[in-house]
């Protein structure tokens, strides 16, 4: 079995693997729609210093206002390449005055990808640079390949590994964390059913998973595409666009901003707060089948 991943200094990103000369990831600017547009421009991305969106794009940080965009600045950055082995390539993002402008903290961001033959490893690592207690937020947001007449129709779904009992569905308003739970999509606490209108109201986002182990299968073919290890992980986000060719899993550290927020960053939920000169690091690893 041969497999063969590229990533690039832009964003320290994954944006392909090869496994038997199969592309398992969404290429990005090369897929359009029949009238050319482009269904989504990225990848793989790293979210980082937020995950998905702030209330008004901004968060007030030692009684500043910084405006910090969805999804974070990192995933539009060069990074510089640290390391790059056919099977381990690694990237650092280190502060500067750009980010410093959207996020004063002096911190190091690390975007490793470790290949063993069918299964690819994605391991992020922030170290706090500075002389100050660090709160971040911390995502991957990973687009896979599918057919989309099979998602039309409906053959693809997720299934977890185990039955979910204890799992809650975050509802989304204009982009925040509302403050009721959505409808519980599980089907015998285990398998969501995928289709053109799984996300008309933009993504899923689940908590609680206890498992966390999801593989996404097709019906059609009776074959399991991809199984998900993302241990560690609180969040886990799923999103298409209508009619894209392509599904995306993304484990996350932390989410949105509430409708109520306080916009004040270090009161934001789950955000990991690093002392100086501490580190964190967080992996998970997707196995691919042909």
């Amino acid at each position: 079995m041969g497999a063969f991943m590229t990533t690039t200094d832009f964003g320290g990103e994954l944006i392909s693997f090869k496994l038997d000369g199969i592309e398992k990831i969404h290429q990005g600017e090369e897929v359009r729609d029949d009238k050319g547009k482009v269904y989504w421009k990225r990848h793989a991305p790293v979210l980082f210093p937020i995950v998905r969106k702030l209330k008004r794009n901004q968060t007030i940080i030692s009684g500043r206002t910084y405006e910090i965009l969805q999804h974070g600045f990192a995933r539009d950055m060069e990074f510089e390449p640290v390391t790059k082995l056919d099977h381990f390539h690694s990237y650092v993002l280190k502060s500067n005055k750009y980010t410093m402008a959207r996020y004063p903290y002096d911190f190091e961001l690390y975007n490793t990808y470790r290949q063993e033959e069918n299964k690819l490893i994605f391991i992020y690592k922030v170290i706090n640079m500075g002389m100050t207690n660090m709160p971040f937020g911390l995502g991957s947001h990973p687009a896979f390949k599918i057919d989309p007449d099979d998602l039309k129709i409906g053959n693809y779904y997720l299934e977890f590994e185990q039955e979910e009992k204890s799992v809650h569905f975050l509802y989304l308003i204009d982009g925040l964390i509302g403050t009721e739970y959505a409808k519980n999509i599980l089907i015998n606490n285990k398998i969501i059913l995928l289709n053109n209108h799984t996300f008309d109201n933009d993504a899923i986002i689940i908590k609680g998973i206890q498992n966390k182990v999801i593989s996404l299968k097709n019906k059609r073919t009776k074959k399991t595409i991809l199984t998900m290890d993302f241990t560690g992980w609180p969040y886990l986000g799923i999103w298409s666009k209508e009619g894209a060719p392509f599904i995306c899993l993304e484990p996350w550290m932390s989410t949105a901003d509430r409708i109520n927020s306080s916009n004040i960053f270090v009161k934001k939920p789950d955000m990991i707060m690093l002392a100086p000169g501490e580190e964190f690091e967080n992996k998970f690893s997707v196995e691919f089948f042909n």
